[in-house]
């Protein structure tokens, strides 16, 4: 019988609501997706899917340990503990996600899913590996109370399938359910940049407790999403870590101890918002070159498909690969995500990663069984790639990229 992982199936049951919710928004005429922003979504995501690799397990691995050495009690399965396992995990939650968005350290986990300045499916797929560690840290108290963890992960699946409905902006208020759930009217005020809506709703699948903690604010007028200071770039890599950067370049400058742990705990707001120019100065960070032709397009959409191809395979026939084959994969996966990344900024630099693709690619193919005759058409190959790069480049740059 052929063992598979079931959460590959993840990938195709989010990207079809994706395509759903595309194909709804134009019927209705209603434009809520910008190329661009939906494919640096899309590419967050991919990366926290293949991520979920190595963390699914230990994370499970961690709760276990901990339940098994350091359990206050051993809680037994039966209605009144799920419901209560149930009010703590989306406290938990509540008091992690107002955490992130008033501690640096934590918003520079957290802020990439608040870059886009669209709100919709893809919108969701925001979710960082840096991110999931810090929650999974929080949610550590769960076993340490004495809940055993298939009950925890239980919960986890359900915090990790719910919000991506909050994320629309197609669905209005839902009645009586705002009183006590988080809808989607809810979570467009959580990513709304407008004054009256910063640092409110920080909820997961409850309202309750921001009307209990005071953070709850109504939907009143129409939200303005992304951050407060836009972050104008696609950039992978430059959405992932600016924010860490910024802090980077304020405790250099810091003068004493007192200074140093402020502005790793401090808030967000107390950062010198000008540390933003330094990093993109220091780095070369610039706006896109322009609008993207439709052929640049449906290559970088090609790209993006066949990347999520290949990942829904790896996840799910993981066991069947070599830890080799899993390593360039990975690598694969990854290059592709900061790759269409810099093509949607039309960067020149970008035909390097490109190459570098082709070369991981003859890397999985080295270690599959193939005939050694394979491999040396497979070195020449490669041979005439680099002999040839030049040319190579030109014709990318001015035919694929259009600078």
């Amino acid at each position: 019988m052929i063992q598979i992982n079931y959460l590959a199936f993840a990938i195709p049951l989010f990207l079809g609501f994706i395509l759903l919710e595309y194909a709804w928004s134009r019927k209705r005429a209603k434009s809520v997706h910008q190329f661009a922003e939906s494919i640096a979504n899309l590419n967050v995501g991919i990366a926290e899917r293949l991520t979920d690799l190595l963390t699914a397990g230990l994370f499970y691995w961690v709760f276990d340990w901990i339940y098994q050495h350091g359990a206050i009690f051993h809680i037994r399965e039966n209605f009144i503990t799920w419901t209560l396992l149930f009010l703590l995990t989306d406290f938990i939650w509540y008091c992690y996600h107002r955490c992130g968005h008033q501690v640096n350290l934590l918003w520079g986990f957290h802020v990439v899913h608040h870059q886009s300045e669209d709100f919709n499916y893809t919108t969701s797929t925001r979710i960082t590996l840096l991110q999931s560690i810090a929650r999974g840290l929080f949610w550590s108290i769960l076993p340490w109370i004495g809940f055993p963890p298939h009950m925890i992960f239980t919960f986890l699946l359900i915090h990790g399938t719910y919000p991506f409905f909050t994320h629309t902006t197609l669905v209005g208020k839902l009645g009586f359910l705002e009183w006590f759930m988080v809808t989607p009217s809810h979570h467009r005020v959580h990513h709304s940049s407008n004054d009256i809506y910063l640092d409110k709703n920080f909820g997961d699948i409850l309202i309750i407790w921001d009307r209990l903690f005071g953070t709850f604010a109504e939907e009143t007028e129409p939200p303005v999403y992304g951050l407060t200071k836009p972050l104008k770039s696609h950039s992978f890599l430059w959405q992932h870590f600016h924010f860490l950067l910024e802090m980077a370049l304020a405790f250099i400058s810091a003068t004493n101890g007192k200074e140093r742990w402020k502005i790793i705990f401090g808030k967000p707001d107390d950062l010198d918002p000008q540390l933003r120019e330094e990093g993109e100065t220091l780095f070369h960070i610039h706006q896109s070159k322009g609008e993207l032709n439709i052929k640049l397009q449906n290559y970088i959409l090609w790209t993006t498909g066949l990347t999520m191809l290949i990942l829904f395979f790896t996840i799910l026939l993981e066991q069947y690969f070599t830890i080799g084959q899993l390593v360039f994969l990975s690598f694969w996966v990854l290059i592709n995500v900061i790759s269409t990344g810099a093509m949607l900024e039309k960067k020149a630099w970008v035909f390097y990663l490109e190459y570098a693709k082709v070369y991981i690619l003859m890397g999985i193919l080295a270690f599959s069984p193939i005939s050694q005759a394979f491999i040396w058409i497979l070195l020449a190959f490669l041979v005439c790639l680099t002999w040839y790069i030049r040319p190579i480049k030109e014709w990318y740059v001015h035919v694929v990229l259009c600078v």
